[in-house]
């Protein structure tokens, strides 16, 4: 191999490419570089403030090379994490990104220990140097995320962990932002996804001083990010309409681009149908995870009434400390007269103080502490002096709060809200309706009895649950539908007994005392009994017969749950027998009125749209379409067919003048236009040559 030392000092990406091919052979050439650097580190040191570009490509050319020569490199990143530590403010931006990347270099070679470069970035994050703390971040998040690919490191994050909470409280704002940005940041990507993260976040993020902090604390408490990533995510690959896309690969023209995009949306519709296929899988949001749900509450609500923040950050403590009512079922009885005062038509965001609310509302909070929310609402929404939006808004806010604790609604509120179901405005109407039918299915007997509908064998089937009433099922609910097709061994003495009732024996089964009764004080008093007249017995006779069918009904009842409660004991139950007791559970909710069976909200949250869905009933008349049309038409140009005439005045065309003669002046232009024979068209043209002819 040649070697040119006299040009190699001042070459150094040659001399890299040299050292990297062979190491001991240029050893000599590095080590001058090395001693090179360490005088320039001497001299930069007095005034770290400014640039030096020599510096900057040495430090680069060791941390490149420093794997050929670990003896000659120990003492290298000491001497650059000093200098950060001492001048970090102080040091040239340029200079002190070139000594991070260098670092950065010797870290994926696993040259430095990560604990110890990890605590240096961490206070690296006071600097006022954006671009540095953004570059930081992404490099802290990787760097644990690759520590934590195989197996977590429980010591090491355990440690970071701390470290990382300590910055939290940290003087300055913008540390402690990219701290909790980065913690927030590995919680997602579900590498500190533990309780401890998250309860240091409630507890030091959401208290913070910094208004920033708490910001970022109680968004993460909301899931707003998380929500908008997985809407993404989810357009993507599910909004695939392969059916229309076919379609169109018929009918089009065939081209190489068209047969490219087709297969691009087949293989699309796959990957989506396997994903719908695919198990779920469920991950607790991190309020699940809070220790301490009930102290967290109290002492957001504190700091929410003490606190003198903007609106829309008082609106994120009442978003989170309803979330926190509603999921952990907390009492706080204080926070519902606080969100009354905010229940009015005029007020900024009062749907979402209306979703508030109903988030708050739960089983176990008493009715008499929510039902001052729904005659608020009922005063302040539900009037004629308001318009029918508000109504309907308040009619769709009382429905959701009763939903989650129906107890709360009196008896006379609700008839008196009931009576809106004629309203002259359909989105009233609607609103109303749908309250009615949420109380047929909870508390039937609140209702007037004309509106409780037709009875379903499912609301004959459940009772009213009192106040803290927990109901327990002694089997699977249902699971009679399973005895109609199955005749095991063990059930075919049931149906027997059942058959031999059915013929009339069951008479004697279930009136064996009341008859022994009746035969004893028959014998006491057969005298009196000797001077009955027939039309009595007639009469018992047939109260007998109803009396009958009515204790048909209820022994079969029991037998079928006794066979159902010993069938789930002594056997497995498949996916299909739960898909029939699923199709016999939605049938029992169904009438002849009713042919489908009302949707149930089973989610923890109450979404936004349940409370500002209105229905809208559109105006078809022609004034109103006028005045839509007319309303378009300001500020436009002049409709019409451009003619390309510069004085507008002046004299048209034939054709322009021909569109606006009268219909019988112009009758014999329109029957000429209809299609010619040929002879025709040969004798017009003759007459047309003959013309043509003569004017010459």
């Amino acid at each position: 191999m040649v070697r040119h030392n006299n040009q190699l000092p001042d070459n150094l990406p040659q001399l890299q490419n040299l050292i990297k091919r062979d190491a001991e052979s240029y050893k000599d050439e590095f080590q001058q570089q090395y001693r090179h650097f360490l005088s320039s580190l001497e001299v930069f040191a007095l005034s770290p403030g400014e640039e030096n570009k020599s510096l900057d490509e040495l430090v680069i050319f060791i941390a490149q090379v420093a794997q050929c020569y670990p003896a000659e490199c120990l003492q290298f990143p000491q001497h650059l994490v000093d200098l950060l530590k001492n001048h970090a403010t102080t040091l040239h931006p340029g200079m002190r990104n070139c000594f991070v990347k260098a670092l950065i270099l010797m870290r994926n070679k696993s040259l430095i220990p990560a604990l110890d470069l990890l605590e240096l970035f961490f206070q690296l994050l006071r600097c006022p140097d954006k671009h540095l703390r953004t570059f930081l971040q992404n490099h802290i998040i990787a760097d644990i995320k690759n520590m934590n690919s195989k197996h977590k490191d429980m010591k090491l994050n355990s440690t970071l962990q701390n470290f990382m909470y300590s910055m939290l409280k940290d003087a300055n704002p913008k540390a402690a932002k990219m701290s909790l940005d980065i913690m927030i940041e590995l919680y997602r990507k579900n590498i500190w996804n533990d309780a401890k993260t998250v309860n240091v976040i409630a507890n030091e993020g959401c208290f913070s001083k910094m208004t920033k902090v708490m910001v970022a604390s109680l968004k993460f408490f909301l899931g707003y990010d998380e929500e908008n990533a997985g809407s993404n995510d989810s357009d993507s690959d599910d909004n695939v309409d392969l059916k229309s896309a076919m379609m169109q690969s018929r009918v089009n023209k065939k081209t190489k681009k068209r047969k490219k995009q087709l297969e691009v949306l087949k293989r699309q519709a796959v990957k989506a149908q396997k994903k719908k296929e695919r198990a779920p899988s469920f991950n607790f949001s991190a309020i699940h995870l809070i220790h301490n749900a009930q102290g967290f509450a109290e002492a957001l609500f504190k700091q929410l009434q003490n606190g003198n923040e903007r609106f829309e950050v008082k609106l994120m403590h009442l978003d989170v400390i309803s979330r926190l009512i509603g999921i952990h079922q907390l009492f706080l009885f204080s926070f519902y007269p606080y969100i009354t005062r905010f229940m009015q038509p005029h007020q900024r965001q009062v749907t979402r103080i209306l979703q508030f609310a109903a988030q708050a509302s739960h089983e176990l909070v008493p009715g008499d502490v929510v039902e001052p929310i729904l005659k608020t609402v009922a005063n302040n929404f539900i009037t004629e002096r308001n318009s029918s939006d508000v109504m309907a808004i308040g009619l769709n806010a009382t429905r959701e709060i009763c939903q989650r604790c129906p107890l709360a609604m009196g008896e006379d509120l609700l008839r008196d809200l009931a009576m809106y179901k004629t309203y002259k405005e359909k989105s009233v109407m609607m609103a109303a309706r749908s309250l009615i039918m949420l109380y047929r299915e909870q508390l039937p007997a609140l209702l007037h009895k004309k509106d409780r509908g037709r009875l379903t064998e499912a609301q004959a089937e459940s009772k009213p649950r009192a106040y803290g009433e927990i109901q327990v099922h002694e089997t699977v609910p249902g699971a009679e539908a399973l005895l109609k097709k199955l005749k095991p061994a063990s059930i075919s003495s049931d149906e027997d007994s059942d058959s031999e009732m059915s013929q009339g024996e069951w008479v004697d089964v279930s009136h064996s005392d009341n008859e022994a009764s009746s035969n004893e004080e028959s014998d006491d008093n057969e005298e009196e009994s000797e001077v009955e007249s027939e039309s009595e017995e007639n009469s018992t006779e047939e109260s007998n017969g109803e009396v009958s069918s009515v204790i048909l009904s209820d022994v079969k009842k029991n037998t079928e749950k006794e066979s159902a409660k010993e069938l789930a004991l002594t056997r497995i139950f498949t996916d299909e027998d739960f898909k029939r007791i699923n199709a016999a559970n939605l049938k029992k909710t169904v009438t002849n009125a009713r042919k489908r069976p009302l949707e149930k909200e089973s989610s923890e949250l109450v979404k936004l749209d349940s409370i500002e869905m209105i229905y809208k009933k559109r105006k078809h008349d022609r004034e109103s379409r006028l005045e839509t049309v007319k309303d378009g038409r300001v500020d436009r140009e002049k409709y019409g067919w451009k003619d390309g005439r510069k004085n507008p005045e002046c004299s048209k065309t034939n054709r322009e003048k021909r569109k606006r003669k009268n219909f019988i002046m112009m009758r014999h232009k329109a029957q000429s236009k209809g299609k010619k024979s040929f002879r025709e068209k040969q004798q017009a043209l003759r007459r047309h040559l003959l013309h043509q002819k003569k004017m010459k």
